[in-house]
């Protein structure tokens, strides 16, 4: 008979805690049904708060069943506030931000979305300080996303933001992912935020099977889940633009090396398995980066935009042998089109680049331009259009035969950008380190 050792029970009781815990928050917010059981218990003894990399739910069983016996009700809070931030995509979101103003802002759209839920599980009463920072995000009259609330923590001074991370910190982020992770965990990490994207989605149609309008602390929420999500990083997104195409290359998951190289030996020039000469890759081929040079677009932004374009296209194995991106420069009409096809072109064109306009802004000599250039023969196999912008100017009505992208400098009026653009809203982190300020 196996006798339960401490450690045995302990880790039993914490399971049981967390799925009464669960179950006590899925009674009042049911829309949450599969979130709030995807992350698997997983123990950290040095933990004394709830921790998560999108996969499991870090613990310490310890620390667990002394808070379930001194104050229960404050683990359905401290459990949600975890699993928001898997579903407003706080853990990948966070680009260049510094790491603990990137933490505090996070842990303080959750708050400020669990105290605008007020169901009875998570109630609590809240402070002056509360009060008076919601008081300021309401004012800003920017949206209550971490991106915004980032913005505001930097202008702050170092004995305020002590106080407010001290009033909001609810959960350990240690697990957080960064861009300094390996391949394998970063392949980990993007699955992770598929996956919550596709639970904030069902929450969403959770809501709408119940029927009815969304009570104001919903409506908060699915807000927020909205505005987190659109700010997947730059990098990401531009993996949206690359395009399948064959290029002659050994692919060396379709032959056995071993075969291959014994009929060399064996028989001098004659492989006994020739190896497949093409395979099939995912790579920039050839498309446009226009760039919005009127006066409200600054030209500090467009450099580092472009410089962060261009780090991405060439890295390792970016570009086909032949490759071709026309960098245009535009306000109310072309001013410029300089044209790289090479990392020694870029790294010419960045060592002599200045932004040329500065009129109004109207998107449709861009298009135009293009146009003219395939039905000359310029460009051949376009794949597509970035256009970087403040999104205030003239779109064009009639949708290209390629794919476009408009990439919006902070806030933009959705009504106006045409249904057949792919949108991504940036914020000036994307492109600025911690510390540094813009030219």
């Amino acid at each position: 008979m196996h006798i339960q050792t401490e450690t045995e029970w302990q880790e039993e009781m914490a399971a049981k805690i967390i799925d009464f815990v669960r179950r006590e928050i899925y009674v009042e917010l049911r829309f949450l049904r599969l979130a709030l059981f995807e992350l698997t218990p997983k123990t950290d003894g040095n933990l004394r708060a709830f921790a998560t990399d999108g996969r499991y739910l870090y613990l310490s069983p310890e620390w667990l069943i002394g808070i379930f016996k001194k104050n229960s009700p404050y683990l359905n809070r401290a459990l949600l506030h975890t699993v928001l931030h898997c579903i407003f995509s706080h853990l990948w979101i966070g680009g260049k931000r510094e790491r603990g103003l990137w933490n505090l802002a996070c842990d303080i759209a959750v708050e400020y979305t669990i105290d605008g839920l007020s169901v009875s599980c998570t109630k609590r009463i809240l402070s002056w300080q509360r009060i008076h920072f919601y008081g300021k995000l309401r004012e800003s009259r920017q949206g209550i996303s971490a991106a915004v609330i980032y913005r505001m923590l930097t202008g702050l001074a170092s004995e305020e933001l002590a106080a407010l991370k001290k009033e909001f910190y609810t959960d350990d982020h240690c697990y957080w992912p960064n861009e300094k992770d390996g391949q394998a965990r970063q392949e980990q990490a993007a699955a992770s935020q598929k996956r919550w994207n596709q639970l904030a989605r069902q929450a969403r149609l959770e809501q709408k099977k119940r029927g009815g309008e969304p009570e104001e602390g919903e409506e908060l929420f699915f807000a927020q889940a909205r505005a987190e999500q659109s700010q997947r990083s730059y990098r990401d997104f531009l993996q949206r633009f690359s395009v399948f195409r064959e290029e002659l290359h050994a692919d060396p998951e379709e032959f056995d090396l071993n075969y291959y190289t014994y009929g060399l030996r064996l028989y001098g020039s004659l492989p006994l398995i020739e190896p497949l000469e093409t395979r099939e890759v995912k790579k920039i081929r050839e498309f446009a980066v226009a760039v919005d040079t009127s006066y409200s677009t600054s030209g500090g932004l467009v450099e580092r935009f472009l410089k962060e374009t261009f780090s991405v296209l060439t890295q390792k194995n970016s570009f086909f042998q032949e490759s071709e991106i026309h960098v245009i420069q535009c306000d109310n009409q072309v001013r410029r089109d300089d044209v790289v096809r090479n990392e020694g072109d870029i790294e010419r064109l960045m060592a002599q680049f200045t932004v040329t306009g500065g009129g109004g802004t109207d998107f449709r000599p861009v298009f135009s331009y293009l146009e003219e250039q395939m039905e000359q023969g310029a460009l051949k196999n376009l794949g597509g259009l970035l256009y970087f912008t403040d999104g205030k100017g003239i779109y064009p009505k009639k949708r290209p035969g390629y794919k476009t992208a408009f990439l919006f400098l902070e806030d933009y009026d959705e009504t106006a950008v045409p249904p057949w653009a792919i949108r991504l809203q940036l914020s000036q982190e994307e492109f600025f380190v911690p510390g540094e300020t813009e030219k």
